[in-house]
């Protein structure tokens, strides 16, 4: 690596993040069934129709897991806990055993010196709640706040942060206007209501979190740089209206109290009733913000139905998911959403890495060029004033990548899927190198 812990600011932490259906197993435990698990059984929606009923084996095999952060040199483990292993149809009677899995992995974390930084949800929405239409459903945001209280009222009190969802704007728009993730849905109505009612939930599980005394609650989005495919004016307006619904839209809602008017030009019609008297309840004061970050997109403008643009390949390089490293965008957003947002709260990297298709023994050299530009990117916007107080990789170990299966391997950790060994990649070695130098 070309930084090491002394160049970042005292007191900077750095973190390995991953996700509990992609890693965790949700085929035991008394786990209950996800609209994940409905999605993956569904033919063309996952390859091969893999699932996470094992994953990486997580809730078996946590403590290996957390012997390899704290031998890695983190300060931090950025983990979320699942809706349907701790209450297996959404509402109703907790599962016991859930309970104290979260119970023994948060006591295990702090044995090894590992602030727990948790989010609630990261996009397992239990198939009960599913059938009573998910995210579209105006009473979601009431059945969250009820299971964001069951869970926090047992680990809450050991939190180093909590965030209650993970980008809305996959929950929102890639899983219902898109139909990437589950529920899988093509409909702008659903969409407009689902991308409205994550915010609510959001705000819901904030009230609840600060009326259990819980401590350093913030929100996690996730950001694209979105570059005109042309200089064309079509190109621009077509640019323009991406960066409103995947960068700015939720933004707007947590912390200026209105969504972009260009974004609402489209999906205005479609919005749940009264949506307008819910900003008090979404912009709920924050403690600090949390960026994911991987890619930007090249944005063309189309003649088909609104949005009207599509995406088009760029001349960048590309990780395993086809996706362009374009590190100077982690730099403009850290500034950019310091600037127009969040004005001087402290703000992390909550997610940044990239997929490579390597092996237990390959060299992972792409990786580590990977991180060091984006470790750069960041000490830059640090060097411009914006207030970054930390750093998560993602992710800690290869695992389920949601329709794509177990194939695109974004882990510091090597998994070998059929025996589930852990081994540790090249850049697993150069950060641990780089944290304690």
């Amino acid at each position: 690596m070309q930084h090491s812990r002394a160049d970042f600011p005292d007191g900077f932490l750095f973190a390995a993040a991953t996700s509990a259906y992609q890693i965790e197993g949700h085929g035991f435990g008394g786990a209950g069934r996800t609209h994940w698990d409905d999605f993956a059984q569904t033919p063309g929606n996952v390859v091969r129709a893999e699932h996470g009923a094992v994953a990486c084996d997580h809730y078996h095999r946590f403590e290996e897991d957390l012997d390899l952060m704290a031998a890695m040199g983190l300060d931090a483990y950025r983990f979320s806990t699942s809706w349907a292993r701790v209450m297996p149809e959404g509402r109703g009677t907790p599962n016991a055993e859930g309970l104290d899995f979260y119970d023994r992995l948060v006591d295990a974390m702090l044995e090894r010196n590992l602030k727990p930084m948790a989010t609630l949800y990261h996009w397992e929405l239990p198939s009960a709640l599913a059938d009573l239409g998910g995210w579209r459903n105006p009473d979601l945001p009431h059945w969250f706040g009820d299971y964001t209280r069951v869970i926090m009222d047992r680990i809450g009190d050991r939190m180093f942060s909590v965030a209650p969802i993970n980008e809305p704007w996959c929950v929102g728009w890639l899983s219902h206007f898109l139909g990437h993730h589950a529920p899988g849905l093509r409909d702008i109505r659903a969409t407009a209501h689902a991308m409205h009612h994550v915010l609510c939930a959001h705000g819901r599980a904030v009230e609840v979190l600060r009326d259990l005394n819980v401590k350093n609650v913030g929100a996690v989005c996730n950001f694209e740089y979105a570059h005109p495919a042309t200089d064309s004016e079509a190109d621009h307006k077509a640019a323009a209206l991406y960066d409103g619904y995947y960068n700015r839209f939720f933004l707007g809602g947590l912390f200026n109290g209105a969504y972009p008017e260009n974004v609402m030009e489209g999906l205005e019609p479609h919005m749940p009733k009264g949506w307008q008297d819910d900003f008090p309840l979404v912009g709920q004061k924050l403690d600090w913000l949390g960026l994911n970050y991987y890619t930007c997109k090249r944005i063309s403008a189309n003649a088909e139905a609104w949005p009207s643009h599509h995406d088009v390949e760029g001349p960048l390089p590309k990780t395993q998911m086809g996706w362009e490293i374009y590190p100077e965008g982690l730099r403009y957003f850290l500034n950019w959403v310091n600037d127009n947002y969040t004005n001087g709260l402290p703000l992390y990297v909550t997610e940044n890495g990239m997929a490579n298709p390597d092996m237990r023994d390959m060299p992972d050299a792409a990786r580590i060029d990977y991180l060091n530009k984006h470790l750069a990117a960041a000490r830059d916007a640090i060097a411009d004033g914006a207030p970054l107080a930390g750093y998560t990789f993602w992710s800690l170990l290869d695992n389920y990548e949601w329709a794509l299966g177990y194939e695109k391997r974004f882990g510091l950790v090597h998994v070998d899927f059929d025996t589930l060994e852990r081994t540790p990649k090249a850049s697993y070695h150069a950060l641990a190198r780089a944290l304690k130098a």
